[in-house]
């Protein structure tokens, strides 16, 4: 694999492990993530870090795969060009439904 490409894909855990470790103190609820605004914007950081990893992995490797492709990188560009268009519903979907499943498949495409 790339030296790049696992650098990127490094870059992804790294995101997805930041934003699991803001819960560490706390349940994660969503009500707690509606009412604070410093976590809902360090998690925006963080899927517009993995928007971009990803991004980047596709334009050097075409053939690539990676889940959701489409869906993280228009997820990226929506929090950054569409800000107003962000719910807080859609964000915590994805922290709780899909970050998961991202992140195995991250650690399993760098263990293989």
């Amino acid at each position: 694999m790339d030296n790049e490409i696992k650098a990127w894909m490094h870059d992804i855990l790294q995101s997805v492990n930041e934003i699991e470790s803001y819960f560490e103190d706390s349940p994660k609820e969503f009500q707690s993530y509606a009412n604070d605004i410093k976590l809902k914007r360090a998690i925006e950081r963080n899927l517009e870090i993995i928007g971009e990893a990803v991004n980047r992995i596709t334009k050097k490797n075409p053939d690539f795969v990676i889940e959701n492709t489409r869906e993280i990188i228009g997820t990226r560009n929506r929090i950054i060009h569409g800000y107003d268009a962000v719910s807080d519903e859609m964000i915590w979907s994805i922290v709780v439904n899909h970050l998961p499943e991202l992140q195995s498949e991250i650690n399993n495409l760098l263990a293989s």
